[in-house]
């Protein structure tokens, strides 16, 4: 299912929990890893753009902005170097590259060639980011078509595996990847289906049951009342689960104009990393 994975990295904390993540899912889907990295120059690119007048003494000179490029692609370089010595030694065949411009715009780009794109929650920048969600993996969710995975910082196996289920396009999708990850990692499944409607929820729950009764025997089932994102934030908590797969938009009540705002909601709260289907 998986047999081209990306990663996007950038030297953060996150990055060693992606590529962990990666290799684990290499291995057990026998895939070839894409590292790419994004050597970010927005920032002179915005410079040269408002241009010198009245801001001469912060607009950085052009040998300034050579230089920082140069230690910019530098780093990428080293970046990847460590990746593809660490994926050499667990034998994993992988691709570098790296590219200069807007992150998300050619994370996206090259997502196209990907089963599967994995990022950190938040990049290099977080230590001045006050947001629980790093702002390009979350243009990235907004406007990605391939399922993306969402690590947190520390690697972890993937024993306990939850699925927010309501019987939507994209969350039977979402219970075909769940299906496919259990019986992958031999990890134990669980379906919860979040609505106020008993008989609603147990329909789905049920639908979701027949199916994954052809890949893995330790399927659980549960109705709960509630907000979507909420409830099944505080269920994966309490339940310790190692991964939570989702469909990307649902049936929930509220939605925001692109990204819904129960799959928004998980993402920034989780405490185990995500897995979105779109």
């Amino acid at each position: 299912m998986f047999k081209n994975i990306m990663i996007a990295v950038d030297g953060s904390a996150y990055s060693e929990s992606v590529i962990g993540n990666a290799a684990v899912l290499a291995k057990l889907y026998r895939s070839r890893i894409f590292v790419f990295t994004v050597v970010d120059v927005r920032i002179f690119e915005w410079a040269s753009a408002v241009g010198a007048d009245g801001f001469v003494t912060i607009v950085p000179s052009g040998t300034f902005q050579e230089e920082s490029i140069k230690l910019l692609e530098e780093k990428a370089e080293k970046i990847l170097q460590k990746c593809g010595q660490l994926l050499e030694k667990e034998q994993i065949p992988f691709k570098l590259e790296k590219a200069v411009g807007s992150p998300t715009e050619l994370v996206l780009a090259k997502s196209q060639i990907a089963d599967l794109v994995i990022m950190g929650k938040r990049g290099e920048f977080e230590r001045w980011d006050n947001h629980d969600l790093g702002v390009t993996v979350q243009a990235v969710c907004r406007n990605i078509v391939k399922p993306l995975m969402v690590v947190k910082k520390e690697p972890r196996s993937i024993q306990r595996i939850l699925l927010g289920y309501d019987g939507s396009e994209h969350a039977n999708r979402a219970l075909q990847h769940s299906a496919h990850l259990a019986e992958t990692y031999q990890a134990k499944l669980t379906v919860i289906c979040v609505s106020d409607d008993l008989e609603a929820g147990t329909h789905y729950c049920e639908e979701a049951r027949e199916y994954l009764e052809s890949y893995t025997g330790q399927v659980n089932t549960e109705v709960i009342a509630g907000e979507p994102s909420k409830q099944l934030v505080a269920y994966a908590q309490s339940r310790s689960m190692d991964l939570i797969v989702i469909g990307a938009f649902g049936r929930s009540r509220i939605r925001q104009a692109i990204l819904g705002s129960t799959t928004e909601h998980i993402l920034r709260f989780c405490t185990c990393p995500v897995l979105l289907v779109k």
